[in-house]
């Protein structure tokens, strides 16, 4: 089993919807697949209960046992949404995790306030001699603005990589959330929505594998 946390303690960032696209997404590539809601507030239990939901199996973990419950699932991806401004739940989430994925709105308020995550996540890449791996994310960036792009060189000085993919703000987003459903689950989604769900489960994917390889190695 492997675990991808999403994470950014500031709310707003997307977190849910890259998570539940995320897992939608390695789902129909054929993984099974369980999403964990961290978050007191159960916005993907939310989601996964509206009737008809195309979302995996959605379970409530909102301890800061977070890390020793995960291991409990039976999956071969657990992807953790993680909860916003609780700090005990996304240390826990971070020390669960195999790859921690970061969305950062393309905004300086956002980038700043990912200065703790960056140091917890940095601190469990010391203990684990460099095992976890990190990444961050453009979420609901503007089209055609210049502020993705601007992000990115901001992103930068915290050294960690940063997908090639960005998530763009889009109406189809709450949308499709609103019938339970994700961003693949409806042909009258855009496809630039649907694309860059498959960009960004391909960057992850390739990175699970490299996890994966070394772990064997």
């Amino acid at each position: 089993m492997q675990v991808i946390a999403v994470l950014n303690q500031k709310g707003g960032a997307g977190k849910t919807t890259i998570a539940v696209n995320l897992a939608r997404a390695l789902q129909l590539r054929g993984k099974s697949v369980v999403i964990v809601d961290s978050d007191p507030q159960g916005t993907a239990r939310d989601h996964a209960a509206v009737e008809g939901s195309t979302s995996p199996l959605t379970v409530g973990l909102d301890r800061p046992t977070l890390d020793r419950d995960v291991r409990s699932l039976a999956a071969d991806i657990v992807v953790i949404d993680g909860a916003p401004q609780i700090a005990t739940l996304a240390a826990s989430a971070v020390k669960a995790a195999d790859f921690v994925l970061i969305p950062v709105q393309p905004s300086p308020y956002d980038i700043w306030a990912t200065a703790d995550l960056v140091d917890l996540v940095k601190q469990r890449q010391e203990i684990t001699e460099g095992k976890l791996r990190a990444a961050f994310i453009v979420s609901r960036a503007i089209v055609n603005t210049k502020l993705g792009r601007d992000v990115v060189g901001a992103l930068e000085e915290y050294e960690l990589p940063i997908l090639s993919t960005h998530i763009h703000q889009r109406v189809d987003y709450p949308k499709t959330a609103a019938r339970g459903m994700t961003v693949l689950d409806q042909r009258s989604v855009s496809t630039e929505a649907q694309d860059e769900i498959v960009s960004m489960a391909n960057e992850v994917l390739a990175i699970l594998n490299e996890i994966e390889r070394e772990a064997a190695a």
